[in-house]
């Protein structure tokens, strides 16, 4: 796999340096009322006339991930290998995506 020339990595202790101070006043945050807090938004461009709809809303919690033992092909494991950390994630979205391409899906 070929290193994108725009992909830039740092260390934390960089990216910590970049970030700077933060500008956030968050004791005015907390100090805000919640009816401040409307009519700010109310008062938003693009907020104006949104309604949030809690109607339909439904708790989903996630599904416990289930422990299994599988062998590999070498060739597999260096290919998700080779892109960097995270290569149990990545076979596991392949085949998810497998999944949802022959599943069945109503008209």
């Amino acid at each position: 796999m070929q290193k994108d020339k725009n992909i830039k990595s740092y260390t934390a202790a960089e990216l910590k340096a970049k970030r700077g101070e933060s500008r956030t006043d968050l004791s005015r945050v907390d100090a805000i009322t919640d009816e401040a807090l409307e009519r700010l938004v109310a008062e938003d461009e693009d907020e104006r006339g949104m309604q949030a709809d809690w109607t339909q809303a439904k708790l989903v919690l996630p599904q416990a991930k289930q422990s299994v033992h599988l062998r590999l092909d070498q060739e597999i494991i260096a290919f998700f290998k080779s892109a960097g950390k995270g290569h149990i994630s990545r076979m596991q979205a392949v085949l998810k995506a497998y999944v949802d391409a022959h599943r069945p899906h109503p008209k």
